[in-house]
C-alpha cells in the first residue's frame, strides 16, 4: 500500500492535546491552512480555500510537540496523509488526518529556540544537564561558544575529515550554467 506524503504549512488552531495509551503517547491538534493568491483585477492578495486538517503525533514527537506547540502558532508539519470516517446519526462523517513524521515552526513568520532532545541520541547523556563544550545551560552566556580544538568535538556530531576533504575553489573552474528557455 502506498502512503499520501504531505508537508502542510499553516497555523495551529486548537490547543495540542496528549493522550498516553497502552501502545504509547499521542498528541493531537488541528491545524488550517489558507491558500493566498494575487487577484489582478482587485490589486491585490486575496484569501483562497481553507484547508482544515487534524494532526496526530506519536511516542518523542508527541512529547516534544505537547511541548513547544500552542493555539495559533504557525508551523509546518510533513507526514503521511489519511481520512478518518466514522458514523453518525446523520450517517458518516470523514475528516483529513496527517500522522506527523515531523512538526515545527514557520521561522517565514518569527523566531524559535531549539532545545535538542538528546534522549534518542546514540552516545550522548540523555541528561540535559550534561556538562560539556557544546550542552552550555540555560543563562550562562555560552551559547555562542565552539570547541577549539578536535579534542573538544564529539563523534557522531561534529565534522572531522581530512585536509583533503576541504579545498578552495577555483573560480576558473566554474562554468556559467546555460539559461533555460
Amino acid at each position: 500500500m502506498n502512503d499520501t506524503f504531505v508537508t502542510v504549512v499553516g497555523n495551529v488552531v486548537d490547543s495540542p492535546r496528549r493522550v498516553s495509551l497502552d501502545n504509547g503517547a499521542v498528541t493531537n491538534f488541528r491545524m488550517a491552512s489558507t491558500a493566498r493568491r494575487y487577484d489582478s483585477a482587485r490589486q491585490e492578495f486575496v484569501d483562497a480555500g481553507t484547508l482544515w486538517v487534524d494532526v496526530e503525533c506519536w511516542n518523542g514527537l508527541s512529547s516534544n510537540v505537547s511541548g513547544s506547540v500552542s493555539k495559533g502558532d504557525p508551523v509546518i508539519v510533513q507526514g503521511a496523509l489519511t481520512t478518518h470516517s466514522w458514523e453518525t446519526e446523520n450517517g458518516r462523517r470523514s475528516t483529513p488526518r496527517i500522522r506527523a513524521f515531523a512538526v515545527g515552526p514557520n521561522m517565514a513568520r518569527g523566531m524559535a529556540v531549539f532545545k535538542r532532545d538528546k534522549s534518542g541520541r546514540a552516545g550522548e547523556p540523555a541528561d540535559a544537564t550534561a556538562s560539556g563544550p557544546l550542552s552550555p545551560t540555560v543563562g550562562d552566556g555560552a551559547q555562542d561558544e565552539f570547541p577549539s580544538s578536535a579534542e573538544e568535538l564529539r563523534a557522531g556530531r561534529d565534522y572531522v575529515g581530512d585536509d583533503e576533504t576541504l579545498h578552495e575553489v577555483n573560480p576558473a573552474d566554474l562554468s556559467a550554467e546555460p539559461a533555460h528557455v
